[in-house]
């Protein structure tokens, strides 16, 4: 079963936040908990990890922004 990814909501007053770049590549393995992007906001930016274990498939580029709950990719 597929494991959504999306742009997830890191501050109250967040409703958009730039997917600053990939650290897997698209179709490469990853585990749980590994770092798979990072995501900027107004005020930060943050290493994002893997909610599940699997091969990711990215949907989006990076460097660009996208409002919240915006689907990225998911983890097959």
């Amino acid at each position: 079963m597929a494991t959504t990814l999306t742009i997830p909501k890191l501050e109250m007053s967040m409703s958009e936040g730039t997917l600053a770049e990939w650290k897997v590549a698209d179709g490469a393995a990853v585990t749980e908990g590994e770092v798979i992007y990072i995501l900027e906001t107004d005020k930060t930016a943050r290493d994002i990890e893997a909610p599940a274990s699997g091969k990711l498939v990215q949907k989006v580029a990076a460097g660009e922004t996208y409002d919240v709950g915006t689907e990225i990719g998911e983890i097959v």
